[in-house]
């Protein structure tokens, strides 16, 4: 084990380790009040401010002026006479195991120590070995349509395959072919139809298939040749495919197909239509998800029929999952749907034309449309930072491991954060598991031993603390109560805090997928909601203002707000204002029938009292007004006139009821 710590100086680049120094901060302006603050009384408080912040654990250092001064710039510290043995700092170290050997990827195992607020630099370095042995499986769509490119990949694919071993001495080639799910309606179900879907052309197909696993992996080039030869199309229905469900198993089926532990795994995808997606599969009555397992039984797929297709999401994790490379070789016609779905699932793929099959894969390219090889060696430059301490404030380690995509080897990083101070033999920390309550002797002191009778007493004060006012229970019976203080249990379903432990996450209700929407906190199971919130679960604004119309009213007058939402008067009504009612009618038309009735018959109680039975409730019968001659027709004209008001130039916004006054 090879070990450099932050003085290391300059480190050889064959050793692909780079250190990272604390920034140093010098003892002026606003660097003094980095580190110090009257609030911090212990190291791991101290050390926690930041990579450049000391604790200065020297025994009478500035005892009189309290624990905070004893947290600073070193540089300070060793102004006001703590000498560096007696700092702790933050260390970083990173140590690389030699003694494991890589061939692609290196170093493979690392060892990082960081503090909160700390960071190290890492270079990985990733090698392309020219004679590195290679797996290449053909998933070659077989329907009609590619009856011409099958012709085609008879020929080109073995000058391929031939060209390959220029550049690998140890390449394995197997293949497999596809159509579709053999149900309807993505094939033809007429029992002339099942065995030989090409009947209708007098030409012989194979019956389509989900997925046929051919040929295994095999450095027989002969017959790898054989097989191509051996190929016929098939034929189905629909346009879509069923790529990416034979893609699944040709990744998971790792004895049948023979991919190699050793190699470098390419699986190239041949075909010149769209693939299904998942859901796709409901059209036949297919809802079963998949189960991401293999289904092969003699090397046919036999859950084609029983499983959904899988997600983008299914298959991009299985392709990392056993560290193969995806390769899409389409026509050009449907380049750009495949290129669509590869920023969002399919991470490790490419997608070419036919015309780059055979520049493409001798040299692994990076671009697909000019295809580059990979340069010999390439470094990456990984930053890991800690940015604070766990919870329960212990030291913790961390395992990453760093995989380079289509690759079977790592760098596995192992990080140890910590977050506890040593503080030399005098222990001087400060830290709560390094000194016992108050009014019980430092474990670090030497003296006489205070009565037990005092400290008894003093323990149940300090129970007294732990218990809210009217509570029999210590620190709501969900924590104990140490020193004064409670101590709140561990939640699988939140964090239980508060001076009383009355405080959690998750007995309240839920908005939104958030307790108490996220707007208040749970106190002893009701939500406390922050200002402008209300409701059981803080869901409802107090303000008003989102029920208010355009106009200022509120609900254009036609409703009143509740939880920030309108509620119409009249069943009717609807819209965020209540301000539509298709269902309405207007005054006019709604008394047409009672004043028409009272104009043909006479305005008196006598002589209209034939129309109560249309218009009684909304009928009002006064006395005969002298100098009132023609004003039915006036108030008929005013109810119903078509015409806006004379006055204001509005329409008119009618009473629900008439007063007939007798025109005499």
């Amino acid at each position: 084990m090879t070990s450099w710590l932050r003085a290391c100086g300059s480190v050889p680049l064959c050793l692909l380790l780079c250190c990272l120094a604390a920034p140093r901060a010098e003892a002026s302006g606003a660097g003094d009040s980095v580190c110090w603050s009257p609030t911090v009384s212990s190291c791991t408080e101290c050390l926690g401010r930041g990579p450049q912040c000391a604790w200065c654990f020297k025994e009478d250092f500035l005892d009189e002026a309290g624990p905070s001064l004893r947290c600073d710039l070193p540089v300070n510290l060793l102004r006001r006479g703590c000498e560096v043995e007696f700092m702790e700092r933050s260390e970083i170290k990173v140590e690389v195991n030699a003694t494991v050997s890589s061939t692609q990827v290196s170093p493979q195992d690392i060892s990082i120590t960081l503090r909160p607020g700390s960071k190290a630099n890492i270079i990985v370095a990733v090698e392309q070995l020219e004679r590195y042995p290679v797996d290449l499986y053909y998933l070659v769509d077989v329907s009609a349509s590619m009856q011409e490119n099958l012709d085609h990949l008879k020929t080109v694919g073995v000058a391929l395959s031939l060209r390959m071993t220029e550049h690998s001495a140890d390449l394995w080639l197997g293949f497999g072919s596809f159509v579709d799910k053999p149900v309807s309606p993505y094939i033809n179900v007429h029992p002339s139809k099942i065995n030989n879907p090409c009947s209708d052309y007098e030409i012989r197909c194979r019956p389509a298939h989900g997925f046929h696993h051919v040929l295994g992996m095999t450095g027989n080039m002969s017959e790898f040749t054989r097989t191509i030869k051996r190929q016929r199309i098939s034929g189905n229905m629909d346009t879509p495919e069923g790529g990416l469900d034979a893609m699944l198993q040709a990744a998971v089926c790792q004895k049948a197909v023979g991919w190699r532990p050793e190699a470098k795994r390419l699986l190239l995808l041949m075909t010149d239509q769209p693939s299904h997606l998942a859901l796709d599969s409901r059209l036949a009555g297919i809802v079963t998800p998949h189960d991401g397992l293999c289904h092969l039984e003699n090397n046919v797929y036999t859950g084609s029929t029983k499983m959904d297709h899988p997600s983008l999401g299914q298959l991009s994790e299985k392709l990392l999952e056993n560290h193969i490379y995806s390769i899409f070789a389409v026509e050009k016609q449907q380049y750009q749907w495949y290129e669509v779905i590869s920023p969002t699932a399919l991470k490790l793929k490419l997608t070419i034309s036919w015309q780059s099959v055979q520049q493409l894969l001798p040299c692994f390219s990076l671009h697909p449309a000019s295809p580059v090889c990979l340069p010999t060696q390439v470094f990456f430059n990984i930053t890991i930072g800690m940015h604070s301490c766990p919870d329960h404030g212990e030291d913790e380690d961390v395992t990453v491991t760093v995989r380079p995509v289509g690759y079977n080897e790592s760098t596995v990083i192992r990080i140890h954060s910590k977050c506890r101070c040593s503080c030399g033999p005098t222990k001087r920390c400060n830290d709560d598991s390094q000194s016992q309550c108050s009014g019980t002797p430092d474990s670090t002191n030497q003296g006489p031993r205070p009565d037990p009778g005092l400290i008894q007493d003093s323990n149940r004060d300090s129970t007294r603390n732990c218990r809210a006012d009217g509570a029999d229970v210590d620190c709501s019976g969900r924590g104990v109560c140490e020193c004064g203080r409670c101590v709140c249990e561990q939640s699988r379903l939140g964090a239980v805090y508060g001076k009383h432990c009355e405080i959690d996450e998750f007995s309240c209700p839920y908005g939104g997928g958030l307790v108490c929407g996220g707007r208040g906190v749970c106190v002893s199971g009701r939500c406390v909601c922050q200002d402008g919130w209300t409701g059981d679960s803080c869901g409802c604004p107090v303000s008003t203002a989102t029920c208010r119309s355009a106009d200022g009213s509120l609900c254009s007058g036609r409703g009143r707000c509740v939880c920030g939402r309108c509620v119409c008067d009249d069943s009717r009504r609807y819209g965020d204002f209540c301000e539509r009612c298709p269902a309405c009618q207007s005054t006019c038309q709604s008394n047409w029938r009672c004043v028409d009735c009272h104009l043909s018959h006479g305005l008196t109680q006598k002589e209209g009292g034939h129309c109560n039975n249309t218009c009684a409730p909304l009928v009002g019968y006064t006395e005969d007004v002298p100098g009132t001659a023609g004003l039915a027709n006036r108030i008929f004209q005013h109810l119903c006139s078509p015409y806006k008001h004379p006055e204001n130039g509005a329409f008119s916004d009618l009473s629900s009821g008439l007063t007939i006054i007798n025109d005499i």
